[in-house]
């Protein structure tokens, strides 16, 4: 027995001798694997070789053309039937961008940009705004409307000769006012209508204060000159009449309408101040005589129409024509077959065939009876009429 036992420990440890151990079974290579099996005499796993993946075939999308949607709507081209001259200095350039805006849906409207930074009615050495005015309106630019806002850098003073004049100083604002009425005049002298933008109101006081001596200069000559005045005051400021940085849009929605140099606009306080301006150009444009207008026939001598229907008196002596049975000449056979007025009889009067009157009196309208008592009753001496069971003045209780 300790003979068997001694083998087995001995056969033991030969067989861990030949596999490595313990240790190496779970880290054994393929060839020792299988010498462990043949020497116990265990069945070999056959190795199956790895399943090949199946190879699917791309799916080929096929690319349909892009559909292209445009938010802008196309608007038709229209020929320009109406130029809108604007005119000024940096104010001015913000308010034409502005108006370029507002009339976007209006292909009809051209608006001209005219505006000079840093100009003004003071310095006509840097750029005199009055002859400006007269040159472009004696030129082939086309203008059916004149805007100007400027007097932002007209806070300095004016020379006279060798005489200089102090801002805002009795003789300064005489010397002002020409000015204004200089361009005024240009233009109701060409019968454009012009329109005076007046200065909004600014983030330093004394500079606003200047403005509001300016806007009524402007207001009094233009509206004299013919011209409208538009004021921007009330749109940039606050409930107490104050300068206001933002303030609502032309939609109604808070924004920011002045830049931070507490001057110039921004571009929804240029839309805004557009936003004034083009509702009196809509306005005049409206209000303009329309070019379909139809020449009628004149006589070559004296000038007055030819038509007889068209001198005065004409019709008063086609009707009576009529009346009278005599042929009328020169009418069209419509009006001819079917005269302008029937014969003319007083209503009071008596028939030429009749002897009743063409009137009846209101009695016998009314006819007679017990109806014609009850419209008296109502009519005549206003007593409301008896309610009648189951009407609803029947106030009747218990019914």
């Amino acid at each position: 027995m300790r003979l068997r036992s001694l083998a087995m420990v001995l056969g033991a440890a030969c067989l861990l001798l030949l596999t490595g151990g313990p240790v190496s079974l779970a880290q054994q290579q393929p060839q020792q694997r299988s010498l462990f099996q043949m020497f116990w005499q265990l069945p070999a796993q056959p190795r199956t070789a790895p399943q090949q993946r199946q190879r699917v075939a791309p799916v080929v999308r096929r690319r349909d053309a892009p559909v292209v949607v445009r938010d802008d709507p196309v608007i038709p081209k229209v020929d320009v039937a109406h130029h809108i001259l604007v005119m000024g200095d940096s104010l001015a350039n913000l308010l034409a961008n502005g108006l370029d805006d507002a009339l976007n849906t209006r292909p009809d409207v051209e608006v001209i940009h005219k505006a000079k930074p840093d100009s003004g009615l003071v310095r006509s050495d840097f750029y005199d705004w009055p002859k400006a005015a007269s040159e472009l309106l004696a030129s082939d630019q086309k203008i059916s409307i004149g805007v100007i806002l400027l007097g932002l850098n007209d806070r300095q003073p004016l020379r006279e000769g060798e005489t200089v004049h102090e801002p805002l100083s009795p003789r300064w604002l005489e010397l002002y006012r020409d000015r204004i009425d200089a361009i005024a005049n240009a233009f109701a002298g060409k019968r454009v209508p012009l329109i005076w933008v007046g200065a909004p109101p600014m983030q330093n006081g004394r500079l606003s204060a200047d403005l509001v001596t300016f806007n009524d200069l402007y207001r009094q000559r233009v509206e004299k000159a013919g011209g409208q005045y538009v004021d921007l005051w009330g749109g940039f400021v606050d409930a107490e009449n104050r300068y206001a940085a933002t303030g609502p849009d032309v939609s109604g929605q808070p924004v920011r309408l002045r830049l931070g140099d507490g001057i110039h606009f921004t571009a929804a306080g240029a839309r805004k101040a557009a936003h004034f301006v083009d509702l009196v150009i809509r306005r005049m444009i409206e209000a303009a005589p329309q070019s379909s207008v139809i020449a009628l026939p004149v006589s070559p001598e004296t000038g007055a129409p030819s038509a007889l229907e068209l001198q005065p008196g004409g019709v008063e002596r086609l009707i009576d024509q009529m009346v009278a049975g005599v042929p009328t000449i020169g009418l069209p056979a419509a009006l001819q077959a079917r005269p302008l007025a029937g014969p003319i009889q007083p209503l009071t009067g008596q028939a030429a065939l009749s002897e009743q009157p063409l009137l009846a009196s209101i009695a016998e309208a009314r006819g007679r009876g017990d109806a014609a008592l009850q419209l008296e009753r109502v009519f005549g001496q206003g007593i409301a009429p008896d309610p009648l069971p189951g009407r609803l003045d029947d106030y009747r209780w218990p019914r």
